[in-house]
């Protein structure tokens, strides 16, 4: 068998990316979705490059995937990292959003390219903020979630026009978080804001 064959690059690709979203301790039920590799397959997977070989700081997450919007809109720095994320789904083909901030989803249903995108999203989202607050399963639940334009929608600041991840049943203040960072930095004394750094 050469690795260049066609019928086999399908399957190949299948399982580079279950190894990618498996370091990314991505549940079995998400790899599933975008490879389509059995529950089984993916175990083995994870036991023969990872738990066998040595590899422990990578963990397999068990249970369901994460499903509450709360985690993304918890505060001003949860909020300004589910906002970087939504952008950075818009920049992979992910999503499009409207004029009127209406959020569409860009993939009828996720395949091992879509796979790729979001692990693509998430990990540029790692480079952005070293000190991530979302794992890869909560950045699988914002690409949802934000589709869904139900609990989760795009506000625009009245400060500086930015868009920025709202809950819909929560009061608007209509300031984005960088903005609402920027003035809690700015009350504080010895602290440095965005614009004077």
């Amino acid at each position: 068998m050469r690795l260049t064959d066609d019928r086999y690059a399908a399957e190949r690709s299948q399982f580079e990316l279950a190894l990618r979203m498996i370091r990314h301790e991505a549940r079995t039920r998400t790899i599933r979705e975008c490879t389509g590799l059995s529950d089984d397959r993916i175990r083995k997977l994870y036991a023969t490059y990872f738990r066998d070989s040595g590899v422990s700081d990578v963990r397999r997450r068990r249970g369901k995937s994460p499903q509450q919007i709360t985690r993304f809109v918890k505060n001003p720095a949860h909020q300004l990292q589910a906002t970087t994320l939504v952008a950075l789904f818009c920049a992979g083909l992910l999503l499009r959003v409207s004029e009127d901030n209406t959020v569409r989803c860009c993939w009828p249903r996720p395949d091992v390219e879509f796979g790729h995108r979001v692990c693509r999203a998430y990990e540029h989202y790692l480079l952005l903020h070293p000190e991530a607050l979302l794992s890869f399963e909560w950045t699988w639940n914002l690409l949802k979630s934000i589709s869904w334009n139900d609990e989760l929608y795009l506000a625009g600041c009245r400060s500086c026009g930015a868009r920025y991840v709202q809950d819909a049943y929560a009061l608007d203040l209509k300031t984005c978080p960088a903005c609402e960072i920027e003035s809690h930095q700015r009350r504080r004394p010895g602290v440095r804001s965005f614009s004077s750094a």
